[in-house]
Parts: structure tokens; C-alpha cells; sequence
């Protein structure tokens, strides 16, 4: 395991790499982190459904979630992938002259793009493949409940949600960075993604799968009729909803996750 500081240093470097990729490299490797991603989303929803459709058991259905959910950030770094919630922490080597914002953003609309692409082709291929009517359509009720919950946060709800989320991810990936073989780096990423799912953080792209699902997912009766869903909370889900009361708040809470919270203080604690 490298130090931190050994960390810092090495980290900057595969920022540095990361600003230099083509467009498609970029966009491929961004789309196959969102589908990784969207696999983790999928399936700890598959694990867990029934024990978030009962407040009685909403938090051991999120333990349980939160226990298979890091399969998708194991795959982004052990496979290969972009994913625009690690790339977050480019902000650093933009801060300190190592590329320039140009670079920095070209970077993150890219991934990003690529990220919505594949949690969305996945959420359409999971929707439309008849999965959700497992557990008597329970599993379709319940992602379509999780989709309307997140569009009904509040815009502060969301930022901060999406702060603490990912200072947890880019902490995983941090670790993982310093890890210097495979299981090292399942171990670091495994505890802190575990932590963030079971603790009901906000992850924008985990939510282009769960929100695009649920959206998706709402035109099909019999998964709507499955679960209590309060009306209000209901009609919060719009595509709309989706864009300006999550994503963008996630989004930018996400960043300072990150992007502060993470890269910029070691950054500062160990390089000034």
C-alpha cells in the first residue's frame, strides 16, 4: 500500500493521463462505467426489493443493497472505465497547472455523456426485458418508488446528499489508487461503497439508472399498483424532475465531494 502522499503523487499522474484520451476512448470508456454502474444499481435493487418495499426493514434492505452495490466500481477500476464521479478529482491537477480547465471539462462532459448513455441503455434493456416483474411486480413498484423519492428531494437535499456520497466514492478510489494488487483494491473500494449505499447518499450516475428506470417504468400499471406510493412524491417524477432536482444538484454536490473534499485537501495537506 502506497503512502498518502505516494498516493497524491500517483493519482495526479493518472489525472494528467486521463485529460490526454481521444474523444472516443473517452465516450467508450465512459459508457461502459455507466452500464457498470447500472449493473450494480439493478441488482442490489434485485437483492434488496423486498425489504425496502417495508419500513419495518428499509435499513437492512439498504445494508443489503449497499453489500452488492461496489461490484460496479470494482469493474469500473479493475475492468477499466471512466467514471465521471472519480473524475471529480481532476480538479486538483487543474488547480495546481497540471492541465487546464479546457482539458478539465472536456474531460467531464465526455464521461459524463458517455456515463448517461450506458445507465440508460441498461435501464432500458432491464425495463423492457420483463425483469421487474419479479416478486409479483413488487421489484417494478419499488424501482419506480425509488426514482420518485430521489426527484422529490429538494434542491439543498440533493447537494448535500451528493457531497457526502462522493467523498466516500473518491475516498474508495483514493484507496484503490494505493493499492498495489487486485485484492487490495476490491478491499478498498468494497467498505466505503457499502457505506454510501447503506447510508442513502446520492450518486449521479448510480441515479441516471435508478431515475431513467423508474421513469421508464411508471407507464407499466402493474408495477405502479404494486406499491403505496404517495401521489405527491409520484408526480415528482418527471423527466424533467429528473434533470433540475437531481441531477444537477447531485452533480454539483458530487464535485465538491470529490473534487474539494478528497483531492483538493490532501492536495493541500501534502503538496501546497
Amino acid at each position: 500500500m502506497l503512502l498518502p502522499s505516494e498516493i497524491l503523487q500517483k493519482l495526479i499522474d493518472n489525472c494528467v493521463s486521463k485529460s490526454v484520451r481521444s474523444l472516443g476512448s473517452l465516450f467508450i470508456l465512459g459508457v461502459l462505467a455507466g452500464v457498470y454502474i447500472a449493473f450494480a444499481s439493478e441488482g442490489s435493487n434485485m437483492a434488496a426489493f423486498n425489504l425496502l418495499a417495508e419500513p419495518s426493514t428499509f435499513g437492512l434492505g439498504k445494508c443489503l443493497a449497499g453489500a452488492i452495490f461496489p461490484g460496479g466500481l470494482m469493474l469500473v477500476v479493475l475492468a477499466g472505465g471512466e467514471l465521471f464521479t472519480g473524475n471529480t478529482m481532476m480538479l486538483l491537477p487543474c488547480a495546481s497547472g497540471r492541465i487546464s480547465p479546457v482539458m478539465l471539462l472536456r474531460n467531464w462532459v465526455i464521461v459524463y455523456v458517455g456515463n448517461f448513455a450506458g445507465s440508460f441503455f441498461v435501464a432500458f434493456l432491464i425495463v423492457y426485458s420483463g425483469q421487474l416483474n419479479g416478486g409479483a411486480n413488487l421489484l417494478g413498484g419499488v424501482t419506480i418508488k425509488i426514482a420518485a423519492m430521489k426527484c422529490s428531494l429538494t434542491f439543498v437535499e440533493a447537494f448535500f446528499l451528493g457531497i457526502l456520497c462522493n467523498w466516500l466514492v473518491c475516498l474508495a478510489v483514493w484507496m484503490a489508487t494505493g493499492a498495489e494488487n487486485a485484492a487490495g483494491k476490491i478491499l478498498a473500494i468494497f467498505f466505503p461503497i457499502w457505506l454510501f449505499i447503506t447510508s442513502g447518499f446520492e450518486h449521479s450516475v448510480a441515479n441516471m439508472y435508478y431515475i431513467s428506470a423508474g421513469l421508464l417504468a411508471k407507464s407499466n400499471p402493474d408495477w405502479l399498483n404494486a406499491i403505496a406510493i404517495n401521489t405527491e412524491v409520484l408526480n415528482s417524477l418527471t423527466w424533467t424532475n429528473f434533470i433540475v432536482a437531481n441531477l444537477i444538484p447531485v452533480t454539483l454536490g458530487n464535485i465538491v465531494g470529490g473534487g474539494v473534499f478528497v483531492a483538493m485537501a490532501y492536495g493541500y495537506a501534502y503538496k501546497k
